[in-house]
């Protein structure tokens, strides 16, 4: 035969017997921009997926020779990111907050009593609950106070907590129902008074006092809000959550839900701070699925700096001879340290002024004793005193921040704190200079639940409409690169997940998403227009546009 002939079927034979033995998978994604988050901070165009997790990346032409998808996704050029996780949020909270008023972007005192009126025609419970309120989007800048309310609602409680959850407005219906009076004292709380009276205002941990006398929603409603809060979260390229301070009937529920099939978010749990738990929970030890890490416990060591009750070692700037205060006294949070000093748990902790700051990071020192990789963390951590920082490197603890707080507060973080202290507030780059890594998270409710607007104010420090000019204290924005990481592998690794997500990489699980806009190389103004086109949580596909 001619030698001609036979070199044409030597390649017709390569050919089709490469095409026959291609590896059949599940999935082959390919042209695509895929940021991989890997330790090169590396691009790929294709991965292929097996059994919900990656078994390769690389070039179209490598992933296309060696597999063959039961489903082959063609991205068309787009930009594939790894799935978002909010290092800092209250999931299961938003969800059960579906019931009560939306009170978000309320301008005046007013539109909030209309809104609460109209509301409690249709409320499915007796109780008109409401949340989301800030003054300082007002006119008059001042806490509210009751007698509107007790006017309109005699005879039904009325309970509106303020957006950042550490300060609410009940009436007097709802005062009596938890026997709030002038008398009532309260350790980490308040009750405002005037002219010797309650205004209605509580503060922190005074809250707990209405919260404990309102009847929880069923679980059959629990369970549709949840379902609803998910797919919101899908919709913006979530595939898993931080979820901080929940009880343990809440895991139960959550748990039941994920192995139902229900609910497909990937959930990292802390522990709600309750004494029941520490000794029954250390003895059992952390509890691990495929969607479920019950792997921390949150506590709270001071208030929120828009309600004054951040502990801080000065006055406040607006209200001379107030500090806040700690919400429990410190022999508490060193019973829990070195309680679980000797564990695989983490001791998360809210610490927003810089004496609550302070306090909790001494306290942590103490326990750890020097380097360890507990990832014990300090969630928030926005004013910390300059002598305080260097112990988040010194003692590997890990700043868990919020970029939005930074861009909600600025319109008047100067006057509660004054021209020195604002400088070392929401310093994310100097957290971050710490350990060299950082989690990132949005605090919804709190906060807005869209992941692009965190991109958009860990990189830009502006809001939405492009204010100030220059960004708030711009040189601790982070880079593009550094706020993907904390928002995928580094907000992985703040849960001891991050060998099996986080990073679009071989044996990892494949939780990926599809954007329109290449978050790394746009004008930063088109960071807030990106939508997500699908979703997928190991390999499945859990929404589409």
């Amino acid at each position: 035969m001619p030698l001609k002939k036979l070199l044409v079927y030597a390649v017709v034979a390569t050919t089709f017997f490469s095409c026959k033995f291609r590896q059949k998978i599940s999935l082959v994604v390919h042209h695509a921009k895929i940021y991989t988050a890997d330790a090169d901070f590396s691009v790929a165009e294709a991965m292929a997926i097996r059994d919900g997790k990656i078994i390769a990346v690389g070039t179209n032409d490598d992933i296309l020779k060696e597999y063959e998808g039961e489903e082959e996704l063609n991205a068309g050029g787009k930009t594939i990111f790894p799935g978002f996780i909010d290092a800092h949020c209250h999931f299961t909270g938003y969800a059960t907050d579906l019931w009560k008023c939306d009170l978000v972007g309320t301008s005046s005192f007013d539109e909030i009593v209309a809104k609460i009126t109209a509301y409690s025609k249709t409320a499915p419970m007796q109780w008109l609950y409401g949340r989301g309120w800030d003054q300082n989007d007002w006119e008059i800048k001042e806490f509210p106070s009751k007698e509107k309310l007790d006017t309109l609602f005699p005879d039904r409680p009325v309970f509106l907590k303020r957006i950042d959850g550490h300060a609410a407005l009940a009436n007097q219906k709802a005062l009596d129902l938890a026997a709030i009076t002038a008398a009532t004292t309260i350790t980490g709380g308040s009750v405002e008074l005037k002219n010797g009276k309650p205004t209605g205002i509580l503060i922190d941990n005074a809250m707990d006092l209405v919260e404990n006398v309102i009847p929880p929603i069923s679980d059959s409603l629990a369970k549709k809000y949840l379902s609803e809060a998910q797919m919101t979260c899908f919709a913006l390229g979530l595939t898993g959550v931080h979820d901080c301070g929940i009880s343990e009937h809440t895991v139960d529920l959550v748990d039941a839900e994920q192995k139902a099939g229900h609910l497909k978010m990937k959930i990292y749990a802390m522990l709600t701070d309750s004494a029941q738990y520490y000794d029954k929970w250390i003895a059992k030890g952390i509890y691990k699925t495929d969607l479920l890490n019950v792997g921390g416990f949150k506590l709270y060591g001071d208030g929120a700096l828009g309600s004054r009750g951040a502990c801080l070692l000065q006055d406040y700037t607006d209200k001379p001879g107030w500090k806040g205060f700690l919400l429990s006294d410190p022999k508490h949070f060193r019973e829990v340290a070195a309680k679980l000093a000797n564990t695989k748990f983490q001791m998360c902790t809210h610490a927003i002024g810089d004496s609550g700051n302070r306090e909790i990071l001494k306290i942590y020192a103490a326990a750890l004793k020097g380097k360890n990789d507990k990832r014990w963390r300090i969630e928030h951590a926005q004013v910390v005193d300059s002598a305080d920082i260097t112990l988040f490197g010194n003692y590997n603890i890990i700043p868990s921040v919020q970029p939005t707080h930074a861009t909600s507060d600025m319109y008047w973080a100067d006057k509660r704190l004054g021209p020195v202290r604002i400088k070392h507030a929401y310093a994310y780059e100097e957290l971050l200079r710490q350990n060299g890594w950082m989690p990132l998270g949005t605090d919804f409710p709190v906060e807005d639940i869209s992941p692009f607007k965190t991109f958009f104010a860990a990189v830009a420090r502006q809001d939405s409409k492009g204010f100030p000019d220059g960004g708030f204290q711009v040189e601790n924005a982070l880079s593009r690169e550094n706020t993907l990481r904390g928002m995928t592998i580094w907000a992985a690794k703040a849960a001891f997940e991050e060998k099996e997500k986080g990073s679009l990489e071989k044996g990892k699980a494949a939780d990926f998403i599809i954007v329109d806009t290449d978050l790394m190389q746009c004008e930063a103004k088109d960071i807030l227009k990106a939508v997500v086109n699908q979703t997928y949580i190991n390999g499945k596909l859990v929404f589409k546009k």
